[in-house]
């Protein structure tokens, strides 16, 4: 007779790459665990360090890490392969440099009522993350309600939420592979799908900050992403007219601008030919500081930039 395998509660996805230094101390927080109802799906995106060296050690320990390895294609793509490596009802994303809590899992066990996604709080330093608890009928009254809220981790990051695989799975929600920013890309998309969403305050997720990581850089390539972004979410928002479209317009109208702030001459002129100028302004239109930035960006960059920064 075939084997039935059990049902897990969790998968915990996380993408590995170039991590040594870091990546014990992330897998100990995973084994470390009151609740012990998980696997943790390590993708190893190609490292040339010794990471896959240490996955490999901590898998012939424990049979809940399960190491996948694929050449590297960047954060969006390993975290696609571990979604659909995934055997859990829910799946976090841990990045390999950061680490939770003990008690994350069983609280979030203990607060999972059927919802699409539960969110949580973390540290980004010695900041802390603590959201107010709330019970969301969808997640676009959800997204409506705190995308625009400013707190030490911004509202997009995935990392701070827990996810029904089957939402993901029915949704076909995967992250846009080969950009940077993929969870600005990710989450007002996962929002618009979900149903139920549950917050509660309790802060698990622990965000090491690193120099030169995404988060606090801004290269060319990160600029065109934002723009890559900005152009895809306006396509797909500005079609959607049963919904109330306010919020994810100021969003998306702040990826158009943050593309240009403290963006060079040169810069400006590889930037300014990718821009949607016909969604552009059409996003721009709930705010008159965002028009009036809209046709500053539209006469001048320079003038743009010098407005802004005044």
């Amino acid at each position: 007779m075939p084997t039935i395998e059990k049902q897990l509660q969790f998968s915990i996805v996380i993408p590995v790459y170039n991590v040594e230094s870091y990546l014990r101390e992330c897998l100990d927080s995973v084994l470390g665990q009151t609740c012990g109802d998980f696997e943790a799906v390590c993708v190893n995106d190609g490292s040339t360090d010794g990471s896959l060296s240490i996955l490999e050690d901590y898998a012939a320990r424990d049979s809940r890490i399960r190491v996948i390895s694929q050449p590297n294609g960047g954060l969006s793509a390993a975290r696609n392969t571990g979604i659909n490596a995934a055997h859990g009802d829910y799946i976090l994303f841990l990045d390999s440099d950061d680490w939770l809590e003990s008690d994350t899992l069983q609280t979030l066990a203990d607060g999972l009522d059927g919802e699409d996604m539960l969110c949580f709080g973390g540290w980004r330093g010695d900041e802390v993350e603590q959201p107010t608890p709330a019970i969301f009928p969808t997640g676009w009254e959800y997204y409506n309600r705190c995308a625009l809220d400013r707190h030490p981790f911004p509202f997009v990051c995935v990392v701070l939420r827990c996810y029904r695989r089957t939402f993901l799975a029915n949704n076909r929600l995967r992250f846009r592979e080969g950009i940077l920013h993929e969870d600005n890309h990710f989450t007002p998309r996962a929002c618009l799908a979900a149903g139920r969403v549950r917050v509660i305050s309790t802060s698990f997720y622990h965000y090491r900050i690193r120099q030169g990581s995404i988060m606090t850089t801004r290269s060319l390539r990160s600029r065109e992403d934002m723009l890559r972004i900005a152009n895809d979410l306006a396509g797909i928002f500005t079609q959607r007219d049963d919904i109330d479209r306010s919020v994810v317009y100021r969003a998306i109208t702040h990826h158009y601008q943050a593309a240009f702030l403290g963006a060079d001459s040169d810069a400006c002129r590889q930037l300014l030919p990718m821009v949607d100028w016909h969604l552009y302004r059409t996003v721009s239109r709930t705010k008159l500081r965002h028009r009036l930035n809209y046709a500053l960006l539209r006469l001048s960059p320079l003038l743009f930039r010098m407005v802004c920064h005044a």
